[in-house]
């Protein structure tokens, strides 16, 4: 088992009611009200009826008495030092500054496996609270050199421009948008484009030129559009490359749907050519991504979206 604490949104020590997202490596800014979970109501004191019933909640309250006694007793062995030689018990809840060495589960991902969170059908950014159904034929990796989430074409081939590396027909990434001052999603999405466009034909991330390079680009679309209940804003170029059938590339911002709302950024990369998807596929998908809260998120949600 590892000794890592997985991603997911913990109580923030320093604000509370409030749960700040912890990437599995550090804090981040991203946080959101606390939604702790109801308590169980506490059923009456049972009394039977006739004479007896006083002498009855009489011998229960006495027998409360002695088990918050015997609790009080435990408890103070505990903190004195027990079997611990002396030493103070230290709590291991989560905090800002000191996360659990250990977790077992996350606020927004399920450990019974029936919510979206290990849905094989749905692609589910638990930071920024969406999910993005999986086509037939596409997979999500268990890894990739991109940290970014990502969802690709089952199917990979050689890379024209670099034999020994593998490419892909179709990738989608999510990621939350970082390192600019830019708050407007039109901005956001005109300048993310030339990234977009050159992470999937420029330059690989370990900078392979895996296309040829980019050689030119037309825009084919520029426009805002509704995503999970929110306006954003979407570019979409068309790319020609050195080598191969170059691609279309898109770049998808909008506010996220938990938390501070900080940007979210969907990028689509989709193969020219016989071999690539649909380019309406793009649009399909942008209609599909759902909160994870959705009911609509259900299972089955992938599995009819087709490539």
């Amino acid at each position: 088992m590892s000794n890592a604490t997985p991603p997911g949104w913990y109580p923030d020590s320093a604000a509370p009611g409030t749960d700040r997202w912890w990437d599995g490596t550090a804090w981040t800014a991203h946080t959101r009200p606390n939604t702790p979970a109801p308590q169980q109501p506490v059923p009456p004191t049972y009394a039977s009826g006739g004479t007896g019933g006083g002498r009855g909640v009489r011998t229960v309250a006495i027998a409360t008495a002695a088990l918050v006694v015997v609790g009080a007793a435990v408890t103070g062995a505990v903190l004195l030092g027990g079997d611990d030689g002396g030493k103070e018990s230290k709590s291991s809840g989560p905090t800002r500054s000191a996360p659990l060495p250990t977790a077992t589960a996350t606020a927004t991902a399920t450990a019974d496996g029936d919510g979206p969170a290990t849905d094989p059908t749905l692609l589910v950014d638990q930071l920024n609270g969406i999910t993005l159904p999986i086509p037939d034929g596409w997979e999500k990796p268990e890894s990739t050199v991109d940290k970014s989430l990502t969802m690709r074409t089952a199917d990979s081939y050689a890379c024209p421009g670099d034999s020994s590396a593998f490419c892909y027909h179709g990738t989608v990434t999510t990621r939350t948008a970082s390192e600019t001052d830019l708050t407007s999603a039109e901005a956001l999405a005109e300048q993310d484009i030339t990234t977009a466009a050159d992470k999937a034909y420029e330059e690989n991330i370990v900078g392979d030129r895996i296309h040829g390079g980019i050689t030119s680009h037309e825009q084919l679309r520029s426009a805002s559009v509704s995503v999970a209940g929110r306006t954003g804003y979407e570019v979409r170029w068309r790319v020609h490359t050195a080598k191969g059938p170059g691609g279309y590339v898109q770049s998808l911002v909008f506010p996220s749907t938990v938390g501070s709302e900080s940007p979210v950024i969907v990028r689509y990369a989709f193969d020219a050519g016989p071999g690539g998807p649909p380019l309406s596929l793009m649009d399909t998908l942008t209609r599909a991504i759902r909160p994870i809260d959705d009911s609509e998120t259900g299972g089955g949600v992938g599995s009819s979206v087709a490539p």
